[in-house]
């Protein structure tokens, strides 16, 4: 099977090229492709023929995007449709990431795939346009719902708390949001596994359990053995200019349909931990 992967460059690209074997992988990272550019989309797919299109390139500053709407759109929405027309003429079977931010969050049980989509932000309404325009464009697509996504090749939340962590002796983490964090690792390996058994329509896929930001930064200090308190605030006093979904926990049943079951959320914290002092051992 050849697969092509877009945004090879970013947390989750890096993490698929590492853990897919056994295929041919083309990857392409924001230096070989800018995915609003569908001409250079068109050639990229024609030349490579895939059997999957990965989509993971997007512009994912949640914050970034409420100030910079036409390029989040142009990005997100847009750039997607290239890569699905592009993927739809070549005949490649397309799997598209997607956000929680689609919902609102005013829900207090997991939300299911056919959930209504209600975004608060410009970010999760450029990705919930993006889902409506691709399966016009392609209804056989896979749009794959992830959250709170962490790994060892870029920025996340856990690297943040680890290296505030240094030289802190407190912080404080809001305590009224929340999710399932997601290991690019794990998610990877689903993705992976989604593609090979010929997956479509909407998955969502997050390591299983859920916390809040507040307990997630607890648990990271702890298994990483820092003696640093932790303390919970609300989202009032951490300001952000983009509204967050106060409740974004995504039910597994799609991906269990699929025969896949992604481990606790715990469990990935305590192999990132591991794989990043072996990162930072190795640099």
């Amino acid at each position: 099977m050849k697969v092509a992967v877009f945004g090879a460059s970013g947390l989750l690209g890096k993490a698929l090229l590492r853990e897919w074997h056994g295929d041919e992988l083309f990857s392409f990272g924001s230096r070989h492709v800018d995915i609003r550019d569908a001409s250079r989309v068109n050639k990229i797919v024609s030349e490579t023929r895939p059997d999957w299109i990965v989509l993971a390139a997007a512009y994912t500053d949640v914050d970034g995007c409420e100030t910079n709407r036409e390029l989040a759109v142009a990005i997100n929405r847009d750039g997607a449709a290239n890569v699905a027309r592009a993927a739809s003429v070549s005949n490649s079977r397309l799997l598209f990431l997607s956000s929680d931010y689609v919902f609102d969050g005013s829900q207090q049980s997991p939300y299911e795939t056919n959930a209504p989509r209600c975004p608060l932000g410009v970010y999760g309404a450029s990705k919930a346009d993006a889902e409506v325009l691709l399966l016009k464009i392609m209804p056989e697509c896979c749009i794959l719902r992830t959250s709170w996504l962490f790994g060892v090749d870029g920025r996340c939340f856990p690297d943040t708390i680890l290296r505030l962590a240094e030289s802190r002796p407190q912080l404080d983490v809001v305590d009224d949001q929340r999710g399932s964090p997601t290991y690019t690792v794990d998610l990877a390996r689903a993705i992976t596994r989604l593609c090979r058994k010929n997956a479509s329509g909407i998955v969502h896929a997050t390591n299983s359990g859920d916390c809040t930001w507040f307990e997630f930064a607890r648990e990271i200090v702890s298994r990483a053995g820092l003696q640093v308190e932790v303390r919970p605030t609300t989202s009032a006093k951490m300001a952000r200019p983009a509204a967050r979904p106060v409740y974004s926990v995504l039910s597994p049943e799609s991906l269990h349909k699929a025969g896949i079951t992604l481990p606790a959320w715990q469990d990935a914290l305590s192999r990132y931990i591991d794989e990043r002092a072996s990162h930072r051992g190795a640099a």
